[in-house]
């Protein structure tokens, strides 16, 4: 159950113990030996876990965790189920921008509910974000959770979830990181993955970038890659149109802290870089679609 509060500064409501959590696989398919663990490690949180068909199969075209329709069926029924508190993407992958043309965003309004996801989910948080609904970049059952060395962002997972958000929470801290650069500023924190960020760029589900705090951060993309997706974000006016970036992790490739710098070079805005979210260790929850205040001196971000 989620806690209803007319607290104003409560920005998402606690998910306490006994909430149904919908889990959903609107992009990939699990990879062997991860789907079985899922409902066991929710119950043992002291959620009751609810998995919905596109988890199950059978993929489409080598790549999808199900048909097109199941995919915009499940995630469509568990915003409308009024039993589901909250929904939780199985994995990443691809798959998610292919449900975009195709879903019912007026449903979304009338049925709000916290979206837990990260990778691919940057396409839905986008539309989330469009719709004035915050959302949570956050680790993913099978994508996360049990590896070695995932408990903490697991266990950082559910202690905020629990605890929910509020005006005045500081999200974390960065990392020591030799791009943050600039002063505090203030602004809507949105994005996620670069790759899928950049590719909504040219349709309608791009949000509105102006005066926000952009978050980028990527998986094995080489440098010149990283390179590529920002230039087609400063020439298509994202860049210059943000109030500042936070910079996530960028692994599994060559460092492109060279191709940053080039290319932060260019723009003026403030930098908070080694915020400690995206594919690598650590990839602690972040609250989208929220004012926040950005602090590249200090480290932080922080609701507003």
């Amino acid at each position: 159950m989620v806690d209803a509060s007319p607290d104003p500064d409560i920005l998402i409501p606690p998910l306490r113990p006994g909430a149904t959590l919908a889990v959903l696989a609107p992009a990939g398919p699990p990879r062997p030996g991860r789907l079985a663990p899922v409902e066991a490690w929710l119950s043992e949180r002291g959620y009751r876990p609810r998995l919905l068909p596109s988890c199950y199969g059978p993929p489409a075209l080598g790549f999808l965790a199900a048909s097109d329709a199941q995919r915009l069926a499940d995630l469509h029924a568990a915003f409308t189920d009024p039993e589901v508190d909250a929904v939780l993407a199985l994995r990443g992958g691809y798959g998610c921008t292919r449900l975009l043309d195709e879903l019912d965003t007026a449903l979304l309004r009338r049925h709000p509910k916290l979206l837990i996801g990260y990778s691919d989910l940057t396409a839905l948080h986008a539309v989330l974000d469009r719709e004035g609904l915050p959302s949570l970049h956050a680790p993913m059952p099978a994508s996360d959770w049990g590896l070695p060395g995932a408990d903490a962002d697991t266990d950082a997972l559910f202690k905020g979830l629990a605890r929910g958000w509020r005006r005045g929470d500081r999200l974390g801290l960065a990392l020591p990181h030799p791009l943050s650069r600039g002063g505090a500023v203030r602004g809507r924190l949105i994005g996620g993955n670069l790759a899928v960020f950049a590719a909504l760029v040219g349709t309608r589900w791009l949000p509105d970038c102006r005066g926000a705090l952009l978050f980028i951060e990527d998986v094995s993309e080489e440098p010149y890659r990283i390179d590529r997706l920002l230039t087609q974000l400063r020439q298509a006016g994202v860049l210059g149109a943000v109030a500042g970036l936070v910079l996530g992790s960028f692994t599994d490739a060559e460092s492109p802290d060279a191709v940053l710098a080039d290319q932060l070079a260019r723009l003026g805005c403030p930098v908070l870089a080694g915020w400690p979210s995206g594919h690598g260790q650590p990839n602690r929850p972040l609250p989208l679609g929220l004012m926040t205040e950005m602090d590249p001196a200090a480290g932080t971000l922080t609701l507003i």
